[in-house]
């Protein structure tokens, strides 16, 4: 679904990573992790094209994320589901409309009425719908963003950090809701520096954790 081959990403001239390759299997639920600065964020931001590798060949779904032009980048970002560390929403609107706001762009205004009450009772947020983003808590704001992520059904869900800003009780809340898209046969990629989060996953599902270390990918990694 998405391959990276012989990859390397620079700022200004400085390599943050170089030669490396990576497959997103259909279904498959992987970790990325390794130490602050090393590119974590910036490998997330290459699978789902908002960067373009330096040199190497960052594939798509079959497209080679290069030659896309703005709408097929734009049609791309429909099958993947991003979570940002930040959780950036729009702080004018009540909830229920920053989540259903990914279909409102792509026109699908009648699939956010269908299917928004039974995702925000998914990741228990049906009394918040008609809160703003600065009245929810940060556990709220995490679980709003993952619903945010999966409105439009995604092939594809890329986290970076969710667990960065909660409590281990919310962190096991929110990765536990993460598994349930995996069985449901979806993509996961999950960068994360928490190590205990990482075994928490092991034990109920089949992941594969990456580690990003002095500008290379290792595969496999066993904690």
């Amino acid at each position: 679904m998405i391959e990276l081959e012989n990859v390397a990403y620079s700022y200004g001239g400085d390599s943050l990573f170089a030669g490396l390759s990576l497959q997103l299997a259909p279904g498959s639920f992987q970790f990325l992790t390794g130490p602050s600065g090393a590119g974590k964020t910036t490998l997330l931001k290459l699978c789902y094209g908002d960067l373009l590798a330096t040199s190497g060949r960052v594939t798509l779904f079959g497209k080679d994320a290069a030659g896309l032009t703005r709408d097929d980048v734009a049609l791309v970002r429909r099958r993947i589901g991003v979570v940002h560390q930040d959780c950036q929403f729009l702080d004018h609107l009540p909830l229920s409309e920053n989540v259903a706001l990914p279909l409102q762009v792509s026109g699908r205004s009648k699939e956010a009425q269908d299917n928004l009450g039974d995702l925000l009772g998914w990741v228990g947020l049906s009394r918040q719908a008609a809160q703003t983003p600065p009245q929810l808590s940060g556990g709220e704001r995490q679980r709003a963003a993952l619903a945010r992520a999966v409105i439009t059904s995604p092939d594809v869900i890329v986290a970076d950090e969710p667990t960065g800003n909660v409590d281990w009780d919310m962190s096991q809340r929110l990765l536990t809701l993460l598994i349930e898209l995996n069985r449901m046969g979806k993509t996961v990629l999950i960068a994360t520096h928490d190590l205990n989060l990482i075994r928490f996953a092991k034990s109920q599902v089949v992941a594969n954790v990456l580690r990003i270390r002095g500008g290379q990918l290792e595969t496999g990694v066993t904690l």
